[in-house]
């Protein structure tokens, strides 16, 4: 087939829906997924439907992202990698993919019996093309040719690495399985099943393991039956581990199409171009994948439930309204990427265990040390940051003994759009990702007291908060400097707020925001009191994970908080302050948002709206309960 004849084809297959099966588990695999699915979509013009086989974490994590991504013409389906592991778990496997490197050997079992074809790729490839120019390949696949596959461009297989070096049989150099075209149609026909698991139990009678998971099994097959291969132009995976041959590929053809990191150092990876790759790399890892919800040109997408909701939303708005821009916000879908690093946390088995809950962006970063220093229990972050950011969050924190040395802090990215900065629905990104009874709604600039996380367990079965409608007030503190000798006591917390060193929090500026906590009471109170909500008050409280959500419609600066703790008094929460805690507000130079308020009248309107609204919906939801949220409005 020419050149031209191949365009044409390419040309017919516009419409054609291009299937990738991709095998992905925890929590690393999911960041590498998406770099590798951004290289895809960066070229593609066709309609893409992924099969993601993932365990729980990844499904987890994927869902929320392309749910939340909304790329047209992109369809994903999970099939549960825990379910599989039957399958293969009799295979003993020494690779670093573990069992996980083993389940592209059940494919053909585990994708839907109607799908006729695939391809099949390992989470470190990067595209640099169209992938309708690799499903285009299967065109030429002739007679009993079932796979399409790359030599392997190593001498793993020539068994001369080193001494005693015996590998798994292979036809000459073998095949690498990083990329994969699978007529799957045929190799049901073939009884593809019978044919792998009669040759690994064949193989390991010998070799007792394999050395490159799937990889060998594929080789063996291959290997007894060559006939099944139709070997693929080495540029459709350019292998950069140490000691391949890879650059005789590229030598040879200067349009590269797949980059495939198939060592263990991954970008560290020995190669005399590797900062070339490198950077094609990086330029995925950091793109904007908000640019990524282009409509294919010619080719419109099938109608998404959850866009014809968001646009039937939108178009009810009036454009025309000066604080059209804040409403907006209010229903914009932020691209969500939970658990970006590694979380493993069982809450504690009494029932008492209660997660640090805040939000942030890229200049709060240095708080988080401190955090962890300060409270040893699970905490649950959402952070507000661009790809790029999010890249340079991965490096901050992997390069934090600290942070690296705690397993039991959920980082969940929020990726940044449109003009202000979304803290209510950072916040609920938080709250929903918590797996504890109970929550500390924090900000990142507080520091809690040394013992907090102990000390908020016992107060939850002091007050009984299992059974009764209840917020705990931690008290909240503010220094103007920047080095505090953070106080180990509350003894040590009234000499310095005699001394002038602390401050009630906000007490400058902002005095309503926290008077009802009643600090002149506090300061010789031994046991839990109650106190009363009063208009603009906004404590830092516990609850139970069960509470309200905070209003989407406050962003930026202003009320954003004061309308959470308004509902919670309007569902009839008791405000309790605790006697023996404390948090201490860090200083910091004035966020973006508080900039607009303080300087943007336009801004000071459209927020006055907003909390007009939202009383109006208060006093609808509440009836006359809600009455005196006006009466105390009008008063203050």
């Amino acid at each position: 087939m020419s050149g031209a004849q191949v365009l044409g084809y390419i040309a017919k297959l516009t419409s054609t829906t291009i299937h990738v099966a991709i095998v992905c588990a925890g929590y690393n695999a999911s960041r590498d997924v998406v770099t590798l699915v951004k290289s895809v979509l960066f070229h593609r013009r066709n309609p893409l439907h992924f099969h993601l086989i993932a365990d729980t974490i990844a499904e987890q994590i994927l869902a929320m992202l392309f749910q939340t991504w909304m790329v047209p013409a992109v369809r994903v389906d999970f099939y549960n990698a825990d379910e599989l592991k039957s399958e293969v778990s009799w295979i003993p496997n020494k690779h670093y993919s573990g069992i996980y490197g083993l389940m592209k050997l059940v494919l053909t079992k585990t994708l839907p019996a109607s799908l006729e074809r695939v391809i099949v790729l390992d989470t470190d490839i990067t595209f640099a093309t169209d992938i309708a120019e690799l499903w285009a390949v299967f065109h030429k696949f002739k007679g009993q040719q079932v796979l399409g596959l790359v030599e392997n461009q190593s001498d793993w297989y020539l068994g001369n690495l080193w001494k005693n070096h015996r590998p798994w049989p292979a036809l000459g150099r073998g095949y690498n399985t990083g990329v994969i075209l699978l007529l799957l149609d045929k190799l049901r026909k073939m009884k593809w099943e019978q044919m792998w698991r009669l040759t690994a139990e064949r193989e390991l009678m010998g070799m007792l393991s394999t050395s490159l998971a799937d990889q060998d099994i594929f080789n063996a097959v291959i290997k007894q039956n060559p006939f099944l291969v139709y070997q693929l132009p080495c540029f459709w995976n350019v292998q950069l581990s140490d000691h391949t041959r890879s650059e005789q590929c590229y030598r040879d053809v200067s349009d590269l199409k797949v980059i495939h990191w198939n060592s263990p150092k991954k970008l560290r990876v020995k190669n005399k171009h590797v900062e070339f790759f490198r950077n094609l790399y990086l330029t995925f890892l950091e793109y904007d994948g908000n640019l990524l919800r282009r409509e294919l040109f010619g080719c419109p997408s099938e109608a998404d439930v959850n866009s014809e909701n968001l646009q039937k939303q939108l178009s009810e708005l009036d454009e025309d309204d000066l604080c059209y821009e804040f409403r907006r916000e209010r229903f914009t879908v932020h691209r969500t990427h939970l658990y970006f690093l590694h979380y493993e946390y069982e809450p504690a088995s009494d029932d008492t265990d209660v997660t640090l809950v805040a939000q942030l962006s890229m200049d709060r970063l240095q708080m988080l040390e401190a955090i962890c220093k300060h409270w040893e229990g699970p905490i649950s972050l959402a952070l507000y940051l661009s790809d790029a950011e999010a890249q340079q969050f991965l490096r901050y924190a992997q390069g934090s003994d600290v942070l690296m040395s705690r397993h039991n802090v959920g980082y969940h990215i929020v990726y940044k759009e449109g003009q202000f900065y979304p803290v209510n629905l950072l916040r609920n990104v938080a709250m929903k990702h918590i797996s504890t009874p109970y929550m500390f709604l924090s900000d990142i600039d507080f520091l809690p007291m040394y013992g907090l996380y102990e000390y908020l367990r016992k107060s939850v079965i002091q007050l009984d908060l299992a059974n009764t409608k209840k917020a705990m007030i931690v008290p909240a503190f503010e220094t103007l400097r920047y080095r505090l000798s953070f106080p180990k006591s509350k003894a040590e917390l009234l000499s310095m707020l005699d001394m002038g060193t602390l401050f009630t929090f906000r007490y400058h500026v902002w005095t309503k925001g926290h008077a009802p906590t009643n600090f002149a009471k506090w300061r010789t109170a031994t046991t839990p009191y109650r106190v009363e909500w009063e208009a603009d008050f906004e404590p830092y409280v516990v609850v139970r994970r069960d509470c309200p959500e905070y209003d989407r419609r406050f962003v930026g600066f202003g009320w954003n908080k004061v309308a959470h703790i308004m509902e919670l008094d309007a569902q009839e929460y008791e405000f309790i302050v605790l006697p023996n805690a404390y948090m201490i507000h860090m200083p910091h130079a004035p966020s973006f948002d508080i900039t607009k308020f303080r300087s943007n009248k336009q801004y000071r309107i459209c927020l006055k709206t907003l909390k007009e609204e939202f009383q109006q919906d208060m006093s609808r939801h509440y009836g006359f309960a809600a009455l005196k949220y006006l009466t105390a409005e009008n008063n203050s």
